[in-house]
């Protein structure tokens, strides 16, 4: 993978020179299994994600943000699942014990769920919510897959691999974008960065979906122009962060780069970030 410092970006893929033609196949098998079995054992959790939705008890963490059974127990099964193949990768799970020690990621892979992004408006019986899983390789997103509970859609992708929805190749629909210049953003904001962002927030449409997994999902397929969120953590963004990748959208941290990932923790810090096409992005630093 190659990092580039420079505007606190990622240039996203790997570069054939840094890799023998034998450890590039080698890593290609590895990867294409990987995510094979990714897609499996997100599928395998939808129909359980859809008995609870709106119907599961929930309960408030420490940190002001909802949890329910639902998030451990799909987080235990996905991971259950993919550990029987890969027994040798890294997993990380929002729902880990705050408890434990920091994890340092020293395999190859490292998986990283959400199992249940935008858990408020799931316990509330609220559509907009999803499954989110990133597959890391060296601590760099490589593919994720997203499953958006609203219209029952699975998306992934990645660099060096196309955006699907549902495994059929979905083209980002760039003129949706350019047609009606529509951002997503998280809520509550703070004073200083709203008025840094009155300009645009005036001009353009606001979209807050209490969901970052799918506000940056959104970008990617094109309903969105882009997304600016100052509240996420490395789980809510990891997979979004593959598949606008895999439609090469420009994605700038505000503070540094989370990727490669070399530790994880539940009480992690926070990894704002903005992500959209040229045009907005050039307005986004302006305003910033």
């Amino acid at each position: 993978m190659i990092v580039c410092r420079e505007h606190k970006r990622i240039v996203f893929g790997l570069h054939p020179q840094l890799m023998s033609r034998h450890a590039k196949a080698r890593y290609n098998t590895a990867l294409r299994h990987r995510i094979n079995a990714g897609r499996v054992a997100v599928r395998d959790q939808i129909a359980f994600f859809g008995r609870q939705f709106g119907q599961v008890a929930s309960e408030w963490k420490a940190d002001d943000t909802r949890v329910t059974f639902a998030d451990f127990a799909i987080s235990e099964k996905l991971f259950a699942e993919l550990r029987r193949d890969f027994p040798q990768d890294d997993y990380c799970s929002e729902e880990a014990s705050p408890l434990d020690e920091e994890m340092a990621l020293q395999a190859d892979f490292a998986w990283i769920v959400d199992p249940i992004d935008g858990t408020n408006n799931y316990a509330l019986g609220f559509p907009i919510c999803a499954i989110s899983l990133a597959l890391l390789h060296k601590g760099m997103p490589v593919y994720g897959f997203i499953y958006d509970h609203s219209t029952a859609s699975l998306y992934e992708g990645g660099p060096e691999h196309p955006f699907m929805r549902n495994q059929k190749r979905f083209k980002r629909d760039a003129t949706a974008a350019e047609a009606q210049t529509m951002i997503g953003a998280h809520f509550p904001m703070e004073l200083q960065l709203q008025g840094k962002l009155a300009p645009l927030m005036a001009q353009y449409r606001i979209r807050s979906f209490g969901s970052a997994a799918l506000s940056a999902t959104y970008v990617a397929t094109g309903y969105l122009t882009g997304a600016i969120d100052y509240r996420v953590k490395v789980w809510d963004i990891a997979a979004a962060y593959a598949l606008c990748a895999a439609v090469g959208l420009e994605w700038k941290f505000v503070e540094g780069s989370p990727f490669p990932a070399t530790t994880f923790h539940p009480h992690q810090g926070r990894c704002p970030y903005y992500v959209g096409t040229a045009p907005l992005i050039e307005e986004i630093e302006s305003a910033i």
